[in-house]
């Protein structure tokens, strides 16, 4: 099934021609910006310089520290009463990324979810299940209303209360969900040990995580239902930019809306098909806020054309990443926001120390933080206020409930040259 088969199928001349005018624009667009600005007259690239698709290789990078600098509105290129809608990213020092959408935007960004769900089988009278955080966060939204403009019924469940969630499954007679892949598994766990089948379910959507085939399998398998992932980020409107089709092995990215590099992270060198590195977007519709070449830090390919879906080109499972990000239950966690956060508490000494685990398929986030001397007086049963204090700090930045553990001055590993401060044990738990 397609719902705009013309986008959808576009290839060859007549998908060049279209992302060409559409650079052209978003350059334009860009230059309302007065980064952007800065930064072509710089180059001395003005949007006529632009003859070709290659000709991005002209244009400077955005990375997420810009975005940053420009809080909160200095990335937007429209008025800020033509800004009907904002959301935002989790800051890696306390700021986030304020993303602004127009009502052009919305309707953009609902027709890739539109798209994305189209293509895998949903449909008028299907019911789904959105198990993932509304409000500044992208996916709750993103999903309702690309769920909604098909035709689906919605239950715009949230996150939490797992036996309630399992409830209305069977109770609406749900045929689709999103989430988490590991709250998926999670789920599936809980319907387990209260002895619950959920028949009604034929198709799960999961992202906002790194997942493997060995859990694609370990979800099918206990869940009944098919696994299609979904890739987005938040500058990217959210998620809607890539998805699998029934086909499976890789992610349709929608050209019309993407134009897409593959570069070497190191180096900025651009790479060819087939080659592994950083992904690197420049969105082609974007009104509120346009980017240029924006680093998303991901690391995939862009795979061969030819889907027998008919589609147009792939980008393969994202593998990792090219900075030091964690996606934490679906929340990006940067080790500088942890230690953002330390440094300004006066009881903290100099080290901590990061561990991530998945415990019945969930994120676990547990720091040790050391005490500095002067607080420390033999006894940390005694210092419950002070760890109840960090944990609600690392809440309020990081949106995330973390297991504070405090240890005595000095006892944590010390590092010659870059520290290791973050252990991540769920690889070997998938």
């Amino acid at each position: 099934m397609f719902w705009n088969r013309k986008m959808e199928t576009l290839k060859g001349d007549e998908l060049t021609r279209l992302q060409l005018k559409r650079l052209s624009w978003t350059i334009a667009q860009a230059s309302k910006v007065p980064f952007y600005r800065k930064r072509l007259n710089n180059a001395g690239i003005t949007p006529s310089d632009v003859r070709s698709i290659d000709d991005i290789g002209k244009l400077p990078f955005t990375v997420k520290g810009d975005l940053r600098e420009g809080y909160p509105f200095g990335f937007f290129s429209v008025p800020l009463n033509r800004v009907i809608r904002i959301h935002t990213t989790s800051g890696t020092t306390g700021k986030p990324t304020v993303v602004g959408y127009t009502r052009r935007d919305l309707e953009n960004w609902s027709e890739l979810i539109a798209r994305n769900m189209t293509m895998i089988g949903l449909k008028e009278g299907d019911v789904f299940q959105n198990m993932v955080n509304y409000g500044l966060f992208t996916g709750g939204l993103g999903f309702h209303y690309g769920a909604e403009k098909i035709g689906l019924t919605v239950i715009p469940s949230a996150t939490g209360n797992t036996k309630r969630q399992i409830e209305m499954i069977n109770d609406f007679g749900v045929t689709s969900i999103h989430c988490t892949p590991s709250y998926a598994l999670h789920i599936a766990e809980v319907a387990e040990e209260i002895g619950v089948e959920l028949p009604t379910l034929k198709f799960g959507i999961f992202g906002a995580e790194a997942w493997s085939e060995a859990m694609r399998r370990e979800l099918e398998r206990r869940l009944k239902l098919t696994a299609f992932d979904s890739y987005g980020l938040s500058e990217m409107y959210g998620p809607g930019v890539a998805f699998e089709c029934p086909e499976g092995d890789g992610l349709h990215i929608w050209h019309d809306m993407y134009l897409v590099e593959i570069i070497d992270p190191a180096t900025g060198e651009r790479l060819g098909e087939g080659e592994s590195g950083e992904m690197v977007i420049t969105p082609l519709v974007k009104e509120a806020m346009p980017l240029i070449r924006y680093r998303t830090g991901d690391i995939t390919k862009l795979m061969a054309d030819g889907c027998a879906c008919g589609r147009g080109q792939k980008i393969g499972r994202i593998t990792g990443r090219s900075d030091d990000m964690l996606v934490i239950r679906g929340i990006n966690v940067f080790p500088s926001q942890i230690e953002h956060v330390l440094r300004s508490l006066p009881e903290v000494g100099e080290q901590f120390m990061v561990y991530i685990d998945r415990i019945k398929y969930l994120d676990e986030m547990t720091i040790e933080v050391e005490m500095k001397k002067e607080y420390f007086h033999g006894e940390l049963e005694d210092l419950s206020k002070i760890q109840h204090r960090i944990t609600d700090a690392l809440k309020d930045v990081l949106g995330l409930r973390t297991n504070v553990r405090l240890v005595e001055p000095g006892s944590l590993p010390r590092f010659e040259g870059k520290a290791r401060r973050v252990i991540d044990r769920r690889e070997s738990k998938l």
